[in-house]
């Protein structure tokens, strides 16, 4: 009996091994998207040591990107190197050289071990785009979208790699928030799974697991949560400024519900729940709200555009 326990233990932990060596160990990264999620991931990932190519439609988004990307940096030097100015400038200067800039994604993408997509939250934009992508890329190389509301599973279907494609969702400042959920489409293997799990613990992040479900877990979550409290005011049950103290002072939120919903975006909340109805139309938490649709229509879209739920100086 000790014998077949040693055995057994043997073949187990030679078959954890075997796993492992499969693993894809993601060197060289492309970004689809030079946006605030595109160019954080970007800067995570050079600063963790790989080589990075932030790819976007014109050299005049990718300066800024760029640009943004060199202040942020200047803005963690200065906490992560205090008292080592030098250290802190070496940081910079290494980081920036792992990355590099590109108009055309299908020429970067022959050499790269991980594609990551975070263009506009449009399902056919992004369809058209893997389905390109997938004619240049080698065939080892994984494919993940940073999307935080549409279906992963149907971006892997628009290509010929669906066990090699999963849903890697940063959180916004990406250099700041230490989460990043990890999505398993029924098609994504297992060697693609942890080999993205191992790439968001090689750029200093906490990574959690999900399921291909509509929000995955933080949004899934949050906006029924967020649009439950518009409910609540439109109910005229409590105004917007006591539900906000509430959740504060109650439930030790940083934001309240109404202050977070300005601060995303009234468009993107709605776009999201509006997506989210049509899946699921019977689904109560994913009702869509008439005040939400009003304030929309109204171009009164929250932080971005001077007024929301609130007004902004």
């Amino acid at each position: 009996m000790a014998f077949a326990t040693r055995h057994f233990v043997r073949a187990a932990s030679s078959d954890a091994a075997t796993a492992a060596a499969k693993k894809l160990l993601i060197k060289h990264v492309t970004i689809i998207g030079g946006g605030l999620m595109g160019a954080g991931i970007a800067q995570v990932a050079a600063a963790s040591g790989h080589t990075v190519v932030l790819v976007d439609q014109s050299d005049e988004i990718l300066k800024k990107s760029t640009k943004g990307i060199e202040e942020s940096l200047k803005r963690v030097t200065k906490k992560k190197f205090a008292d080592k100015p030098e250290a802190g400038a070496e940081f910079i200067k290494k980081t920036l050289k792992n990355l590099t800039t590109s108009t055309d994604a299908a020429s970067v993408v022959h050499s790269t071990d991980l594609v990551i997509e975070a263009i506009v939250e449009n399902m056919e934009v992004k369809n058209e785009l893997f389905k390109t992508l997938d004619k240049f890329a080698p065939e080892h190389t994984i494919f993940a979208s940073n999307t935080s509301s549409l279906q992963i599973t149907k971006m892997a279907n628009a290509t010929t790699r669906q066990d090699r494609f999963g849903g890697l969702h940063f959180f916004n400042p990406v250099p700041m928030m230490k989460l990043v959920e990890v999505i398993k489409t029924p098609m994504t293997s297992q060697r693609t799974f942890e080999s993205l799990v191992d790439f968001s613990k090689a750029v200093g992040k906490s990574p959690v697991s999900c399921k291909d479900t509509p929000g995955f877990i933080v949004n899934r979550l949050l906006v029924p949560y967020m649009m439950e409290a518009v409910r609540l005011f439109e109910r005229g049950d409590a105004s917007k400024e006591d539900i906000d103290v509430a959740m504060k002072l109650g439930a030790g939120y940083p934001m309240g519900p109404f202050e977070l919903l300005d601060y995303v975006g009234l468009d993107t909340s709605k776009y999201i729940i509006d997506g989210w109805h049509s899946l699921e139309p019977n689904n109560p938490l994913f009702a869509p709200s008439p005040l939400l649709n009003k304030l929309v229509e109204e171009k009164k879209l929250g932080k971005k555009t001077g007024e929301g739920f609130y007004k902004y100086k």
